[in-house]
């Protein structure tokens, strides 16, 4: 069997996107991997960590150049692209923004080629593209847009717990009104399939969340459970999918309940990642489920105040490198 094709995005360059890059290139993965990003920046960055970086120029039709796995240790292939500016790490500079946007546009459009398998994708950071004059939400809502997925979810994801979202980034004042019973019911389908068909569970169990304390209390704390969460989660239970909900949030990620759980869905952004990142962060992925590319990345932001110092880990990134093998592997 060949071996899978992972395409890395190294993000923001001021960040520390970068450092995990190339720190991840001193070790082995069971696949083929390329970077895109600027192969001079990777350079300096490598000499200012004091690690050795040896870049070659990817070539697809080259297959006497496989990537990682077949070369020693710190070789790396790398698809090139330029940055606008000169990088100073820590410091961001909005005439780089649309080197970090081409950089993701590329990995999209080379996985919807199935020129690769997958793409990982490295922090970037929200408000300096904002500032570029670039609408972005992140990773997520852009990766969707660009492969015309109507339905995205959002998954962290470490080796015992999964949490998806039914809304992303979004202001909490604004939340309510995007949880509906059509959203949930499409979020739970999307979730329940990837479940099956990226992580090889034939039924799985899911736990939902409600919205309010104590998942409304019985309509005294709030009506959404009763109104929207329940009759969607009815809807489903009757299509086939194996539910328990609407869950108290603050019992929903105890032991005992998720010992019982393939997967938990939440209705908002702070109500489940704050949970699966205690639980183990650096060693948690970020999954964009429902498109029809495989993407994963890392569960952290730009770290600029330790970009080029040496002090991050790589932690995440080999965790969603190895992931996105797996995924392409079990696709």
């Amino acid at each position: 069997m060949p071996l899978p094709k992972i395409i890395i995005c190294s993000g923001e360059p001021a960040g520390i996107g970068m450092d995990i890059v190339i720190k991840a290139a001193q070790q082995g993965f069971d696949a083929d991997l390329a970077i895109v990003g600027d192969p001079n920046l990777l350079r300096e960055r490598a000499e200012l960590l004091g690690m050795t970086l040896d870049i070659n120029e990817y070539e697809p039709t080259d297959k006497s150049n496989p990537g990682q796995s077949g070369g020693r240790l710190g070789q790396v292939s790398v698809i090139p692209l330029d940055v606008s500016t000169s990088v100073t790490p820590g410091k961001l500079d909005s005439k780089n923004s649309r080197y970090v946007i081409q950089c993701i546009d590329t990995a999209v459009d080379l996985c919807l080629s199935g020129e690769f398998d997958a793409m990982v994708t490295a922090p970037v950071h929200k408000g300096i593209i904002n500032d570029a004059g670039i609408p972005f939400l992140g990773h997520t809502e852009w990766i969707a847009k660009r492969t015309g997925a109507d339905q995205p979810v959002m998954m962290l994801a470490n080796g015992t717990t999964r949490v998806c979202l039914v809304t992303t980034h979004l202001p909490l004042k604004a939340v309510p009104e995007q949880i509906t019973v059509s959203r949930i019911k499409s979020v739970l389908k999307v979730m329940a399939s990837s479940l099956t068909h990226l992580y090889r569970i034939p039924a799985p169990r899911i736990g939902v969340c409600g919205l309010n304390p104590h998942a409304g209390e019985g309509g005294h704390l709030g009506t959404e459970e009763i109104e929207i969460i329940q009759p969607a989660i009815l809807e489903m239970q009757q299509q086939g999918l194996n539910l328990i909900g609407p869950l108290p949030a603050d019992t929903a990620f105890t032991q005992a309940q998720l010992n019982q759980l393939d997967g938990v869905l939440a209705m908002y952004h702070d109500q489940g990642l704050p949970v699966i990142k205690h639980s183990g962060f650096g060693e948690v992925v970020n999954v964009t489920l429902g498109l029809p590319i495989i993407r994963t990345s890392v569960d952290h932001g730009t770290a600029l105040d330790i970009a080029g110092s040496g002090l991050a880990t790589e932690s995440s990134l080999v965790a969603a490198i190895n992931l996105a093998i797996e995924f392409a592997g079990n696709r």
